[in-house]
């Protein structure tokens, strides 16, 4: 089994033309005859052909070699940076070719095309979901060259951590208490108040004195105000393992997003993000949202109209005997009130 596996392996390195055929006889160790007679073999009976010659019976499972050949064509030409399960995806929507998951990866791995997955590390186990939509939602930014051209944006997103739905993802040039705000608040309006946010410990969240320390829980961000002053409790997260939702989140936005966006044609921040809201984001919540613990919402709707004061930009500074205040190397002078007496 294993000496046929070698073979089958080299024959669809060589199909692909990752191998010349007289490599691949070289490698196996026969004759360009036999090499010849193993091919013409394939190209007849597919890709279990290699199994079946013995037994003069057809395979079950035989996959025919147009099939194969346009699955590995279509992959070199078209969908060469997707990963195996997005490109099986592709081939049953748009191609309508529907193959088993297993079959495609094997397919690309023995072409060359793909490589073949490390061991797993020491399995870890998750810490459980909150059984509720609206407890806990994960926060951050994922840097990444979003675009064929290399040009490097960071993709803000939030996503609930009892069933991993996203509730936003747009690209912004820089994860910042603006952008972060903005987020937020779109969040806040069309589901609700939630209970707590867990994010990293980025300046715009937390206040950390120093490096690799805990937060000064006593001193708060524009953010950190924000979110206090509607109920919210902001969890900070210690380590990436600590975030791993997230973390897995975005290592399945960067595996997929930037390739949908190439075969779309999509090259501008703007086209994107009207993409996300018009058709990605509820597509990947399609793919991979889960069933929460229980039903119901743990979201509050807020009857609040003073969220333009919430998320605005808040700073206390004293004010001087002659009624003006220091801001940012600036002076500024207070008029004259029913509250406050110029002297």
């Amino acid at each position: 089994m294993e000496r046929m596996m070698k073979v089958q392996e080299v024959i669809l390195k060589a199909m692909a033309g990752t191998l010349k055929w007289w490599e691949a006889a070289e490698i196996i160790g026969v004759s360009d005859r036999t090499m010849r007679r193993w091919r013409e073999r394939y190209q007849e009976h597919g890709y279990d052909g290699l199994y079946d010659y013995r037994r003069n019976q057809p395979s079950p499972k035989r996959i025919a070699t147009e099939i194969l050949e346009k699955v590995l064509h279509l992959y070199r030409e078209q969908y060469f940076d997707f990963n195996v399960r997005h490109f099986h995806e592709k081939l049953a929507e748009a191609h309508s070719i529907r193959l088993s998951y297993t079959w495609v990866k094997l397919a690309l791995q023995g072409a060359g095309l793909v490589p073949k997955r490390r061991k797993r590390a020491k399995h870890r186990r998750r810490r459980q979901r909150r059984p509720l939509p609206g407890m806990l939602l994960h926060m951050d930014g994922s840097e990444h060259a979003w675009f064929q051209d290399g040009r490097y944006y960071d993709l803000l997103v939030i996503l609930d951590d009892a069933n991993s739905e996203i509730y936003y993802a747009q690209l912004v040039d820089e994860e910042c208490t603006r952008t972060v705000m903005v987020a937020l608040r779109e969040v806040i309006e069309k589901h609700g108040i939630f209970c707590a946010l867990y994010s990293d410990r980025g300046s715009h969240f937390f206040v950390t004195p120093r490096a690799g320390e805990k937060v000064d829980a006593d001193r708060v961000t524009q953010v950190g105000r924000a979110l206090r002053e509607l109920g919210v409790k902001m969890i900070p997260a210690y380590s990436p393992q600590a975030r791993g939702r997230m973390e897995r989140s975005y290592g399945t936005w960067q595996g997929r997003l930037p390739q949908e966006l190439r075969i779309r044609g999509i090259k501008t921040v703007e086209e994107a993000n009207r993409f996300l809201r018009a058709e990605y984001i509820a597509e990947f919540n399609r793919r991979f949202t889960v069933q929460a613990a229980q039903r119901g919402s743990a979201f509050q709707r807020t009857k609040r109209r003073d969220l333009d004061w919430v998320f605005s930009l808040q700073h206390e500074r004293r004010v001087n005997q002659d009624n003006t205040v220091a801001l940012d190397n600036r002076v500024l002078q207070i008029s004259k009130t029913r509250w406050r007496v110029l002297s």
